[in-house]
């Protein structure tokens, strides 16, 4: 069971001045439901190298165990250092991919015509990809096999407007995923803010915020099983 990991390689928080990237717990997660049921993990950013970490999500408040067994992890840090460039993956070489979340997808893996490509080819190829909080972000070109935005009629989750306004950013991101993907014609439906809330539409998996990051991982192994 080999699965692909891709985060962001973006950086900065619009123009506030302030850095934002990838979510650890996001990352952290969902890599020990997957190594810990035996999965080969590859890492994957459109740069390459180390992503940016949001800064946010290494305070004392977010640490988790996962977290904590991450940081400690030194297979998983020299993973995280040493990303694979993305455009250099092919969606043949895994059974399934999967996104983890923070703000920098928002700007880099929505437009990036590698990341589009990827999830087109897995999708068609009939492997399941999964994306969390902000990470459905990067569904917003897909396309599925008929030309029609790929979810479209689908059920599906992301990132509330509510915690989005909860954590002050509904003026600084470039779009709402909520609105985004209700815009593309997907079913969205969420829970309340910050509980677990995750959906599955035949291949595509996801979850709503970063507390449903492990369950949303869990999904993706129960469809690969």
């Amino acid at each position: 069971m080999k699965i692909l990991l891709v985060l962001t390689s973006h950086a900065q928080l619009g123009d506030t001045g302030e850095k934002t990237g990838f979510w650890l717990e996001e990352l952290a997660a969902p890599y020990y439901a997957f190594s810990d049921a035996g999965a080969q993990l590859t890492l994957a950013s459109p740069n390459g190298g180390q992503p940016p970490l949001d800064p946010k999500s290494n305070e004392p408040d977010f640490q988790t165990d996962a977290t904590r067994r991450f940081e400690a992890d030194s297979v998983a840090t020299h993973a995280l250092a040493n990303t694979l460039k993305l455009s250099d993956m092919s969606s043949a070489e895994f059974d399934a991919v999967f996104y983890p979340g923070g703000h920098g997808p928002l700007w880099d893996l929505t437009e990036d015509a590698a990341s589009i490509a990827l999830i087109e080819r897995a999708i068609a190829a009939g492997k399941p990809v999964a994306a969390v909080c902000h990470a459905p972000a990067v569904l917003r070109h897909v396309k599925g096999n008929d030309g029609q935005p790929l979810v479209a009629g689908k059920a599906v989750t992301g990132f509330s407007n509510s915690e989005e306004e909860a954590v002050g950013l509904t003026q600084v991101v470039p779009f709402l995923v909520e609105d985004m993907l209700k815009a593309q014609g997907g079913h969205y439906s969420k829970t309340a803010d910050w509980q677990v809330h995750v959906v599955t539409d035949g291949l595509l998996i996801t979850g709503q915020n970063p507390a449903s990051s492990e369950a949303t991982a869990h999904a993706l192994l129960k469809l690969l099983a």
